[in-house]
């Protein structure tokens, strides 16, 4: 998940250096969505991982 994170701010950046606006955007847009569901995921993990030592 951090591999597409990372491939799609690349894409947002090389996109916003040759000019093209909207596709910049929307691979940024993208890569917060992911990113804010893998830190959800990680997050979730933790709590289960926790929540099994005890």
């Amino acid at each position: 998940m951090i591999r597409a994170i990372i491939a799609l701010l690349i894409i947002a950046l090389i996109a916003g250096v040759l000019g093209f606006g909207g596709i910049a955007g929307a691979s940024a847009g993208i890569a917060k969505i992911i990113f804010y569901v893998f830190l959800v995921l990680l997050l979730i993990s933790v709590v289960m991982s926790l929540l099994r030592k005890v």
